[in-house]
């Protein structure tokens, strides 16, 4: 089929079906991200604009491609991009193409959208290319493992679990405070150098603040066997209270831990060498994951696999070079 017959467009009710069929055609049943296999839920979350859904249909109305912006950050203006799936058959019609414009188009316009940022897997750069050739995205951190490889099973395309490259667009700007701890300074220093929005810097050299109480909020996606903690507030008791959520995820047989910090924090250097004591490791920069920016930081149990990890553009290469230098230095 030609592209110029194919059209992407916001969801619509009625694609809910055929948005389940597509991701079973091609994942099976084994996509992480459930609620593109029920109808309803889908419905339910665009109506509350939890999730925006594009997809793109042939002339008959089928859905061969879709990608959703979705809530995936503590801040509500702050979306994803993600759970994208393209009909083997059409995997070279420029469908993934027609999403990214059409999201450029659009998402720029709408209500309570801060920033946005894609997700792609890093088993092939198919959607990497695709995402930097239609639309200004920057590419700020690596999320190592973070995809279970049986999510690959039936198209055959992973060696392994899946790292994700994170890549952000900016929809309004904030400019504000960012503290550097000094380990990842020059880390920092080139991934903000090619930020799409203004940032000022200081020295993190402040200890935690005594009477601060440490506020950690947990999710753990047990399909993914993935573990994320939002560090809202670190204060003295950080150490303990790091423990304690570390203790209740591993219980749950996860294979990665992911850690939030705030870079805001005068203190996030602290938190960032306590984490990397622990065996955590660079992971990049969030945009305004907090309302301001964040810190990734992240764990594997296994050796990460390494030789799974394909990116694009040489900013890509840089950041992916960052983060597995820093994961040899975490393993002593």
């Amino acid at each position: 089929m030609d592209n110029e017959e194919l059209t992407a467009g916001l969801f619509r009710p009625e694609d809910a079906e055929g948005v389940a069929k597509l991701f079973t055609e091609v994942y099976g049943d084994a996509y992480p991200a459930k609620i593109v296999y029920d109808p309803k839920g889908l419905v339910e979350a665009f109506e509350r604009r939890d999730q925006i859904p594009i997809v793109v249909r042939t002339p008959d109305d089928r859905v061969v491609g879709y990608s959703s912006l979705f809530r995936a950050a503590p801040d509500r203006g702050v979306y994803e991009k993600g759970n994208g799936a393209v009909l083997s058959d059409f995997r070279n019609a420029g469908v993934m193409g027609k999403i990214f414009q059409y999201v450029g188009r659009v998402v720029p316009g709408m209500e309570g959208v801060k920033a946005f940022f894609g997700e792609p897997v890093c088993n092939h750069v198919y959607i990497q290319k695709a995402a930097l050739a239609n639309l200004p995205f920057v590419e700020t951190a690596l999320e190592v493992d973070l995809m279970p490889a049986e999510a690959y099973d039936k198209e055959k395309s992973a060696s392994g679990r899946v790292a994700t490259l994170l890549m952000f667009i900016t929809v309004v700007g904030n400019s504000h405070v960012i503290h550097v701890p000094d380990m990842y300074a020059p880390y920092l220093e080139y991934i903000y150098e090619g930020l799409d929005d203004k940032r000022s810097f200081a020295p993190s050299v402040a200890d935690f603040p005594v009477s601060e109480r440490t506020r950690i909020d947990t999710m753990i996606y047990d399909s993914a066997r993935v573990a994320r903690l939002a560090v809202h507030e670190a204060g003295g008791d950080f150490s303990s209270a790091l423990a304690s959520q570390e203790e209740r995820v591993l219980r749950r047989d996860v294979e990665v831990v992911q850690v939030w910090l705030k870079l805001s924090w005068p203190w996030v250097g602290k938190a960032a060498g306590l984490l990397s004591r622990k065996g955590y490791f660079f992971g990049g920069v969030l945009p305004q994951w907090f309302g301001q920016d964040g810190l990734l930081m992240q764990k594997t149990i296994s050796r990460p696999n390494w030789e799974g990890i394909h990116v694009f553009s040489e900013r890509a290469k840089r950041i992916r070079e960052f983060v597995e230098t820093d994961w040899r230095q975490s393993q002593g």
